[in-house]
């Protein structure tokens, strides 16, 4: 009997799908990715709608929305609802190997044999951060003894390198970047020097005395191309042991990042539409036809469904997301253009997302003082700019009817009050902030003591 073949998933953090040059970016920041997904299937549309981490991974590996992961935010606590069935389990009853490298278990309850780790952070102070180097050091060995198994398996691998700090190394840190990073006429940089909760943080992976945001974003970009560069090492070896036309190989990301879009600087909160652009790609050179794009609106619950599919697993499972082979077999299948968002990292919203408009409506006040109702015309307004929630309040009204309409037909088919309204600790504390003004002098990432020391490191030197 031919084995079943196998799956080498890459579940990218932060990865944003508009600054890929596999969806057209006008830097070539994914030319490897780009050419091995030339004959693959590469979807277009895909959506992340439940902001941050831990919502994203849970939904991708459960073909479930957060009503029944009853996950939403960062700082989630415990697993998944017991019962929940994942990629790595399923597959586990399927007599696969299963792998994952750089995920944990302590919110994902992921059903994996065995989890491996690699250093995936960094700081100016430490140097230029080669993590997907790293990741490869762990990844690759480990490839290499799954492929010489008698079983197939499952390669679930986590990199960071989009995720801040944004360190590459040379000369990925000047491919995308000619000018002056320290021109003192350039003050794009003061509002994020500026923003309390995070100044400490950005004080210990920017250079010091850096005045240009588009460096910033230069960095971003030079951090996906070097993981690009990485993972194709990946492709190679699978080319190496044989298994390249026995293997699926998927690509996704758990959210976008904003990057200097909405004063969410270098980060991956709001829920505008650049943290909430992800790719979604998938190949199997050995039974699956190749060499499409698919512009039809998907997102992470969609993934698994899609993935069983393309690996002959039939399970019984009601996903919530829905398999888009069918759509790509142009099969009877379900459209959706309309999705519940949900956002749990450092602001606390919700809102509901058409091909035409966006609202995002405040639990809580944040800490970036934005309004409490939020409304764009995707159409008009694609960069989500000007907010015209006082100008259409029938559109306001329309679309709050639709987002508590699905809310309360998804509690009622789950029957669990949406996570949203239950976890009042997503930023750990167990009350709501009461104003913005709250929230700003609560939320904060960094080590004040240690962004003090390296700015009178750098003071100094500058001196010598």
């Amino acid at each position: 009997m031919k084995k079943k073949p196998n799956v080498i998933f890459l579940g990218v953090d932060s990865l944003r799908r508009d600054h890929m040059s596999l969806y057209g970016y006008h830097r070539l920041t994914t030319p490897h990715l780009s050419k091995f997904f030339e004959d693959g299937i590469v979807f277009e549309q895909c959506l992340a709608p439940s902001i941050p981490t831990p919502p994203g991974y849970s939904s991708m590996i459960t073909g479930m929305d957060l009503f029944n992961t009853n996950v939403v935010a960062l700082r989630h606590q415990g697993g998944l609802p017991e019962g929940t069935q994942t990629l790595a389990s399923i597959l586990s009853d399927e007599g696969y190997n299963t792998t994952s490298v750089g995920m944990d278990a302590h919110w994902g309850n992921a059903g994996f044999q065995k989890f491996l780790h690699f250093s995936g952070w960094g700081s100016w102070d430490e140097g230029r951060s080669h993590k997907a180097e790293a990741l490869n050091e762990v990844a690759l060995p480990e490839l290499e003894r799954l492929a010489g198994e008698d079983k197939p398996f499952l390669l679930f691998l986590r990199h960071m390198d989009p995720h801040a700090p944004y360190l590459p190394p040379a000369p990925y840190e000047r491919m995308f970047y000619q000018g002056d990073e320290y021109d003192k006429n350039n003050k794009s940089l003061e509002p994020i020097y500026n923003f309390k909760p995070f100044c400490d943080f950005f004080y210990t992976w920017f250079p010091p005395f850096c005045t240009d945001s588009e460096y910033i974003i230069a960095q971003y970009d030079g951090a996906v191309a070097y993981m690009d560069a990485c993972i194709q090492a990946i492709f190679q070896k699978m080319e190496q042991l044989g298994i390249a036309d026995d293997t699926i190989v998927a690509i996704t990301s758990d959210h976008g990042e904003t990057l200097y879009d909405h004063e969410c600087y270098f980060d991956h909160h709001g829920l505008y539409d650049p943290t909430l652009r992800i790719p979604f790609a998938i190949k199997y050179r050995g039974g699956l036809q190749g060499g499409l794009r698919i512009g039809e609106l998907c997102s992470h619950a969609d993934i698994l469904p899609t993935l069983l599919d393309v690996l002959g697993i039939k399970k019984d499972i009601c996903f919530d997301g829905r398999n888009m082979m069918n759509f790509v077999r142009h099969e009877p299948f379900e459209s959706r253009t309309e999705y519940y968002l949900t956002e749990a990292t450092w602001m606390h919203k919700h809102g509901w997302r058409t091909p035409e408009w966006k609202l995002i409506v405040a639990l809580e006040p944040d800490f970036h003082y934005k309004p409490e109702v939020e409304l764009y015309n995707l159409v008009l307004d694609p960069q989500e700019n000007f907010n015209v929630a006082d100008r259409r309040p029938d559109i306001v009204e329309k679309l709050k009817a639709k987002m508590h309409t699905h809310i309360a037909k998804r509690e009622k088919e789950t029957g669990r009050t949406n996570p949203s309204y239950t976890n009042v600790n997503w930023c750990g504390r167990d009350k709501p902030f009461e104003t913005s003004d709250e929230a700003y002098n609560h939320l904060h990432i960094g080590d004040p003591e240690a962004a003090r020391r390296l700015q009178a490191k750098a003071e100094a030197a500058g001196k010598e």
